[in-house]
């Protein structure tokens, strides 16, 4: 959206320029006008740099969740299968007179 916009403005920038170059301007001279200009250029070139950097950073950052949520879906399926191991590998409790009953009956 910021990179669109950039766009939008430097059109707008241009046609200002080339506003200039044909009527010229009643309350500054040419001189100055065109020094106000320059100075816009250098910083919509200015803004289109942090963008671009700004661009990189987030490409990179959103590289870093792809990874964070592969690694998540990966722990929480190991969780998962770990608490389905331990659920299945419980010892029930049983008590002292079924133990001996059960060693009666096997006797």
């Amino acid at each position: 959206e910021i990179e669109n916009e950039l766009v939008t403005k430097s059109k707008t920038l241009d046609e200002l320029k080339q506003s200039l170059a044909l009527n010229g301007s009643a309350e500054q001279t040419p001189e100055a006008l065109s020094l106000r200009i320059a100075e816009l250029c250098e910083m919509v070139d200015s803004i289109v740099s942090q963008v671009a950097q700004l661009k990189t950073s987030m490409q990179s950052i959103l590289e870093q969740w792809r990874v964070y949520d592969e690694v998540y879906a990966e722990v929480s399926l190991m969780t998962t299968r770990y608490l389905y191991c331990t659920d299945q590998c419980k010892r029930s409790v049983v008590s002292l007179e079924a133990l001996e009953n059960q060693v009666k009956t096997l006797q």
